[in-house]
């Protein structure tokens, strides 16, 4: 099907329910696939539409009570396109008004030149020029349906060289050579989340998009990485062992590596990572009460800790941990504790003593250095090796995030007050996996993830959740995710959270349904104009090639781990 070879006509359709489309005769409903990127042109606008659905149709019932014989292809040939048919569903995205760019009223005779020519009439005009509108009105009757072209795609997506923009190369659709970009300035201004169910790529897809950050400077990010996947090389899926090259390999220069586990990382033949390690004094009660489930703290015992850190302030687990059954009991009985849920926190809390990143007390503030190296632009990835149970991650994630935030409130705070160019924050991007530990209904207010989710882009700092089960995130929250990437998902509560608060979700659920279980991805949101689904962008060696990453040049006796300048120094907050 070439461009501007029409491909039905529209017959009926609704603002809410969307277009039906008849296809032409020699149209065969097996050259359409379902989120297929289709071009309306109507009497005085186009509109950019998504293809929800196929169907075949009869003309009589006479011929589904007597089908032509499988041999008889004469018969067939004769029925196709008068006695039977194939329609589409299409769900309007966009639209625009060719002729009101210059200004001018378009005559009759005008539209239906333009309506014959279809696709072609704005071939002249610049891209730039053109003002997407939501879609408000329908086409009329027997509107002309056209496959898109890549003039329409750099219309409505825009292209990577745009000097205006930082747009970034996300993938192709499904049946075009052609790239999607994403707007990246508005992609970081919001929370954002990848979703899909496991083994669909969801760690490939955040590489690609964390190096379009890295590589277009639109953000700087801390990335948590639970399983070791992003900071260095990491396993790639397939029948056959080969790795993939991870952030600080591709950007030597702009990545900092922090580990939670030195040991493994050194194992790995990672170089130049920073031991990161964290002190009771920096853990509060609401991070103890993140990990209630996975310590088994009941209410009392978190209420008790509330009093105990109230009498012994920062200092209050390592004073815990030292107290003795008397001085338990001289302490309940003047402060108003219980006894026994006080001696089960003391119990339970002795399983972060065996945590290999706990420490009594740190000669250096290890947060601070994170912090440092975010203000000088580079990025973080926090390793977390042998240590990527729930109990470690969620604590250590939880503890860094709300210390980090906290300066940023300040920074933000005061760059609202002055007004100075200089003193506005870098736009920060944390990247998070099992989101749903942190931001489900329970735990989604005790935690800092989300407070940063729901006050959006206020104090310059969002969330990138990578996640598997999008059903048990917050309802509140996911409502502000501003750009969804979803892979296949198959739990219906799973499909029903991603479109929270989306209009015309009905439609687009048969579109994810329908996504291949590789390399394919339902996007929608902030960041792009309309609902897209695309082939994801391969990372691999022709991906490292684009985004022109230095390569990692072989330096022979370089210290694995090395001490900057600012872990020699207690920066204190």
């Amino acid at each position: 099907m070439e461009f501007g070879k029409p491909l039905g006509s529209v017959i009926e359709g609704s603002l809410i329910r969307g277009l039906e489309v008849r296809l032409h005769p020699d149209v065969s409903v097996e050259d359409l696939r379902v989120g297929k990127f289709l071009i309306v042109q109507g009497r005085r606008s186009r509109f950019f539409c998504m293809l929800t659905d196929l169907a075949l149709g009869t003309a009589s019932a006479r011929i589904l009570a007597n089908p032509p014989e499988p041999a008889n292809l004469f018969l067939q040939e004769v029925l196709s396109g008068t006695g039977t048919y194939g329609t589409a569903s299409l769900s309007p995205m966009l639209m625009f008004t060719p002729q009101d760019l210059d200004g001018s009223s378009p005559k009759s005779s005008a539209n239906t030149t333009q309506r014959q020519n279809g696709a072609a009439s704005y071939q002249v005009q610049s891209s730039a020029a053109v003002e997407l509108l939501p879609v408000k009105t329908i086409p009329s009757h027997f509107s002309q349906v056209y496959d898109a072209a890549e003039r329409d795609f750099r219309i409505v997506f825009g292209w990577e060289d745009d000097p205006h923009r930082r747009n970034f190369v996300i993938g192709q659709p499904i049946d075009m050579a052609v790239p999607i970009c994403l707007d990246l300035d508005r992609f970081v201004e919001r929370s954002n989340g990848i979703f899909g169910k496991s083994g669909t790529g969801k760690s490939f897809l955040t590489r690609v998009l964390l190096s379009g950050t890295i590589q277009r400077q639109a953000a700087v990010n801390l990335i948590f990485d639970m399983h070791s996947e992003y900071g260095w090389e990491a396993v790639s899926e397939g029948k056959h062992f080969s790795t993939v090259k991870g952030l600080r390999q591709l950007f030597p220069g702009q990545v900092q590596i922090f580990t939670l586990d030195p040991e493994a990382t050194k194992r790995r033949g990672v170089r130049d990572a920073q031991e990161l390690y964290i002190s009771f004094d920096q853990i509060d009660v609401e991070d103890l009460m993140l990990v209630r489930t996975e310590l088994n703290l009941s209410e009392a015992s978190l209420e008790n800790a509330i009093i105990l850190r109230n009498e012994f302030g920062k200092g209050w687990i390592n004073r815990l941990l030292t107290l003795t059954n008397e001085e338990i009991q001289d302490f309940c009985e003047t402060k108003m504790g219980n006894k026994s849920s006080i001696m089960a926190l003391q119990r339970k809390l002795n399983r972060l003593a065996d945590l290999k990143y706990i420490r009594a007390a740190c000669p250096h503030n290890y947060v601070g250095q994170i912090l440092t190296a975010i203000n000088e632009g580079k990025h973080v990835v926090v390793e977390f090796g042998s240590q990527s149970n729930l109990l470690s991650y969620m604590l250590a994630t939880n503890v860094i995030a709300r210390r980090i935030h906290a300066i940023y409130v300040q920074k933000a705070e005061r760059f609202l007050q002055t007004k100075n160019p200089s003193d506005r924050p870098q736009q920060l991007m944390i990247t998070i996996e099992e989101a749903h530990r942190f931001l489900d209904p329970a735990t989604a207010r005790q935690t800092i993830f989300g407070t940063i989710a729901r006050e959006m882009r206020k104090y310059f700092v969002t969330l990138l959740v990578v996640d598997q089960r999008p059903s048990g995130i917050d309802n509140e929250v996911m409502s502000q995710i501003g750009t969804r990437i979803t892979a296949l998902l198959n739990d219906e509560k799973d499909i029903d959270a991603i479109f929270t608060g989306v209009s015309g979700a009905q439609s687009l659920r048969s579109v994810l349904a329908k996504l291949d279980s590789k390399q394919q991805a339902l996007i929608l949101g902030h960041a792009t104009p309309m609902p897209v689904v695309v082939r994801t962008r391969a990372y691999d060696a022709q991906f490292y090639s684009d985004i022109g990453a230095t390569a990692w040049d072989e330096m022979p006796d370089e210290p694995l781990f090395k001490a900057s300048e600012a872990a020699k120094a207690d920066l204190g907050f």
